[in-house]
């Protein structure tokens, strides 16, 4: 299985744009020195943050501002937006079993179920943490700093 660091940028991003955004203009180039990522990689992940309605950004002067509620954000709903297919590609199956062999030509079919059932488990775990828990969670360790 592999989750997409993609997904960790973009909550770096949005816990960065709360924590930041009223006092600061948080653009592309602040978020890719606080990730430590490149600012086209940023400035990909806030196009889908924000066609997903997550985010705002002020034209021309630029600065990113969170929509909506923390706790109307989940974790899936972030990842969807970064990673639209992130179900699909997170557990993969062989494309090209043997038709001739008993287990090729029925892997997919026995493999399907349970993948499945992951992918719910996942999907429904995603969903139920939201942003403002996350950012809840940050809360409780700056104060132990």
């Amino acid at each position: 299985m592999h989750l997409s660091t993609k997904y960790s940028i973009a909550v770096h991003c949005l816990i960065f744009i709360y924590e930041y955004g009223k006092d600061k203009k948080v653009t592309s180039e602040l978020l890719a020195l606080s990730t430590g990522s490149n600012p086209v990689t940023i400035r990909n992940i806030i196009s889908s943050l924000k066609k997903e309605g997550i985010i705002s950004v002020k034209f021309g002067t630029g600065g990113a501002a969170i929509n909506c509620p923390l706790k109307e954000i989940s974790l899936y709903r972030i990842y969807s937006a970064v990673e639209p297919d992130f179900l699909s590609k997170l557990i993969g199956v062989h494309p090209a079993p043997s038709p001739f062999c008993p287990v090729g030509r029925n892997i997919h079919k026995v493999l399907d179920a349970s993948y499945e059932k992951i992918r719910g488990d996942l999907c429904r775990s995603l969903q139920s943490v939201t942003l403002d828990d996350i950012v809840n969670k940050y809360h409780q360790i700056q104060q132990k700093l």
